[in-house]
């Protein structure tokens, strides 16, 4: 039996202890194709206000950070913020999962994509905090420059900092179908040039894009094996409401990928990547009423189990 890497294994054979992310949201940081600078609307399968009249009818004119801002004044309230949503995820892992240690997650939306003394800031906070001994980024490929890299090549000589990369997919296809706002080029350019800084990069990959067979899913796990990622997060695309992924869904110009054909896709790739990658992800999903389709993304814990059987019948353990 081939037991898959997760990164929970990775941590305790590194450390010897229980490691886990922490994750938080930051006000007044948005996305480059959210805000106009290189699209507008987000990613397809992204809910945000544009697609909602409700939340645009109630809320009042907000202000987002771009990196050429130039001024912060949400950097107080960020700096509560990282602290705050830390401390709370810190008492929850610490007491479910007995975690001795944590890294900071940087989740939502486009978490280089601010000005550099803010991003300095934050981070640096972060790595302040009792137990914490990394930064995870989750940030775009067209966000990221020389600059930013060579800082946290700084702060990785000792402590764990990871860059977590959307590729999503390599068909240039795909990525303007989704509204992506980058292509492929920028995407090989700037994982390269990061895994030059000799820093940790997580790729995340989603598998039952618009039009995508499962040799083009295939084919873009290929090419983050071949980048020499050092871990991967993949999951099957889901419809929620707000989106304009939702508008393809309800005109029936969607079909969302069903659950025998993502575990097969799965099973396929986990074949395919090398013990030394680590699998951080291998499924998602939203138990709400925000999920349009498909149902079977509806319930985490049931999506584990088939995964699990699965995986178990081909000779590997997640």
């Amino acid at each position: 039996m081939r037991e898959i890497l997760t990164a929970g294994r990775y941590f305790r054979a590194k450390y010897g202890f229980n490691v886990y992310k922490v994750p938080i949201s930051i006000l007044g940081f948005t996305c480059p194709n959210i805000d106009g600078s290189v699209t507008k609307g987000g990613c397809t399968f992204c809910e945000n206000e544009s697609f909602s009249p409700n939340l645009t009818k109630k809320s009042t004119k907000k202000e987002y950070l771009n990196p050429n801002s130039k001024t912060n004044p949400y950097l107080q309230n960020q700096l509560l913020q990282v602290s705050s949503q830390y401390n709370q995820g810190k008492k929850v892992l610490s007491k479910k999962f007995n975690a001795k240690k944590f890294i900071v997650y940087f989740q939502s939306f486009t978490n280089t994509y601010a000005p550099f003394e803010t991003l300095k800031a934050l981070y640096e906070k972060a790595l302040s905090l009792e137990d914490v001994i990394g930064l995870s980024i989750g940030t775009r490929t067209d966000c990221v420059d020389d600059r930013i890299l060579e800082y946290l090549k700084t702060l990785s000589h000792d402590k764990e900092i990871w860059i977590e990369y959307g590729i999503q997919s390599v068909y240039d296809e795909t990525l303007k179908k989704i509204n992506r706002g980058h292509d492929v080029e920028n995407m090989l350019t700037w994982i390269k040039k990061t895994k030059e800084y000799g820093l940790k990069v997580c790729a995340h990959l989603i598998f039952g894009l618009p039009n995508e067979t499962q040799k083009m899913m295939l084919d873009s796990l290929k090419v983050a094996i071949d980048l020499k990622v050092d871990s991967l997060k993949i999951h099957p695309l889901y419809v929620t409401k707000n989106t304009a992924l939702a508008i393809e869904y309800k005109k029936g110009n969607f079909t969302p990928i069903t659950q025998k054909e993502y575990i097969d896709t799965l099973i396929k790739a986990l074949s395919m990547i090398p013990n030394n990658i680590i699998i951080q992800r291998v499924t998602a999903g939203i138990d709400d009423n925000s999920l349009l389709s498909p149902a079977w993304c509806r319930v985490k814990h049931a999506q584990m189990k088939s995964i699990k059987d699965a995986l178990k019948e081909h000779g590997m353990l997640y």
